[in-house]
């Protein structure tokens, strides 16, 4: 089947065909279709008409939460196959994948509630003949770019508010990560999207996500991925002022304090960078953790790292998939190899497991590193990977200090019993969010976002769907009469 998606009909791409690895074994999962100039050009034109002159603009606000609510039917009746499709294409285990689907099926729920609530507002004006209303439009054709790493989760954030608002969309997911993707879009066209609302076209960065940034019928771009990847999408979109919510990842603090109890320090240290193979922006990569209990907690985080049990992400019993490509794999051994030439203390992992089962895949150990210097690239680089580093604070301030010590701001963490501490440190901390005695944790209804680095706009929430909307402000004048401002005009009309 071919497996782009333009104005409606299915098709193949101009630039051939690429394979889906599947990490676990590096073997082929399939072949889809690659995009070229001309595809992203036909994309964005089928979104454009649709948004200009197609019926899509006449729906209201509930038929597209309506619509929103039947994909939302669709992921739970696909569940099983949509969770699977996700462990080949990432390497996740197949729990995270059931549990992703979950997670999509929600935010599909949250903003199919959402729809058509919000109304405006009236601005009183002081004026008995003048009624002055806000209301909110769509922005219009959006490239929507999403990451390897959730490729489900991280498009729902999008598609879901942007079809709530009433946008069309241009879909360009990661090369490493397209199945479920394409899969959400056959949703889409089952749920009753007309044709030229929800387009995707498949490829790498060069070839379809620099034509589609840059193209000058796009209105909006929203991003989630890599730093460098998303300046090059700021640069590209302020040729033509377009906007841009852009989330570029974290290096995120969990901050630990002594009076925490043993086992929800250690299981959460574990969880917060562990889960995917820490290949989450809002990983909990940096544990910072108080001196007097720093040796204990990590000495057990050590010993448990060593018996996660890594593995095929569809077989019972595995906690841990592998990486989910070569390159990947290649520049987290990069990072490693620069803390050892640093002289830091590889305490675990560190290397690739010497399992032959797992030979043939993307796999690298958990590994948990400590002295490493400040500044280290370790502690200041997103590693997006199975790596700990530990960072050790006496004092309060200086454990706000540390946390903040970093360009970015997505995530972070502070574990005390201590309520006014933790308030104290969350209130300090520049994150765009802060968990207490809690890592991970999200729901449709609460925004997501960084600080700094991490990017700017939020998504999920009202915020999410605001996002997708321009602010028009309706000025009518019910009695209007004669301004008579210019003189010429009273002379006239006395004449």
């Amino acid at each position: 089947m071919p497996s782009l998606y333009i104005d409606g009909s299915w098709t193949t791409g101009s630039a051939g065909t690429a394979p889906v690895i599947n990490p676990f074994d590096a073997s082929v999962v399939t072949e889809v279709d690659q995009a070229g100039r001309d595809d992203v050009d036909r994309a964005v034109a089928a979104a454009r008409r649709a948004f200009d002159s197609g019926p899509w603009r006449q729906t209201s606000a509930g038929e597209r939460g309506a619509i929103l609510g039947r994909i939302a039917d669709l992921l739970v009746r696909d569940k099983e196959e949509i969770a699977r499709t996700e462990t080949l294409d990432t390497g996740k285990t197949i729990a995270e994948g059931r549990q992703d689907v979950d997670d999509v099926t929600a935010v599909f729920r949250y903003y199919a509630g959402l729809a058509g609530k919000d109304a405006g507002r009236v601005v009183d004006t002081g004026s008995d003949t003048v009624v002055s209303r806000i209301v909110h439009e769509p922005v219009g054709v959006c490239a929507l770019i999403t990451p390897w790493n959730y490729p489900l989760l991280q498009l729902s954030w999008k598609v879901a508010p942007a079809v709530a608002a009433g946008n069309t969309m241009v879909i360009k997911p990661s090369e490493v990560t397209p199945l479920t993707s394409i899969k959400l879009v056959e949703l889409c066209a089952e749920a009753g999207i007309p044709a030229g609302v929800v387009n995707i076209v498949l490829g790498d960065g060069p070839s379809v996500g620099a034509p589609l940034t840059e193209h000058g019928d796009v209105d909006m771009v929203s991003f989630t991925g890599g730093l460098g990847t998303g300046r090059a999408i700021i640069r590209a979109s302020a040729e033509t002022v377009k906007r841009t919510a852009v989330e570029l990842g974290g290096k995120n603090p969990n901050i630990v304090f002594a009076d925490t109890d043993f086992e929800l320090a250690v299981d959460y240290a574990m969880l917060a960078v562990f889960l995917h193979s820490g290949q989450v922006c809002s990983a909990g990569a940096r544990l910072i953790i108080e001196d007097s209990v720093a040796d204990a907690v990590v000495d057990e985080i050590v010993r448990r790292a060593q018996l996660i049990r890594l593995g095929n992400g569809l077989d019972d019993g595995v906690e841990v998939g592998p990486l989910v490509s070569a390159a990947h794999l290649a520049k987290i051994e990069d990072f490693v190899a620069s803390a050892r030439a640093e002289g830091a203390n590889i305490r675990c992992g560190g290397a690739r497991p010497d399992d032959p089962e797992l030979a043939k895949g993307f796999f690298y150990l958990p590994t948990v590193i400590t002295d490493l210097a400040p500044g280290s690239r370790l502690i200041t680089e997103e590693t997006f990977g199975p790596i700990l580093t530990v960072e050790r604070f006496t004092t309060e301030d200086e454990a706000i200090r540390l946390g903040n010590d970093t360009e970015y701001g997505l995530a972070g963490a502070v574990f005390t019993q201590d309520m006014r501490r933790a308030n104290r440190v969350a209130n300090a901390l520049r994150h765009g969010t802060v968990w207490i005695n809690d890592f991970h944790p999200y729901f449709p209804g609460a925004e997501w976002g960084g600080m700094g680095r991490s990017g700017n706009g939020r998504e999920l929430g009202p915020t999410g769907l605001a996002e997708y909307q321009e602010i028009k402000h309706v000025w009518h004048n019910t009695a209007p009469e004669p301004q008579r401002w210019f003189a010429g005009g009273t002379e006239g009309e006395k004449a």
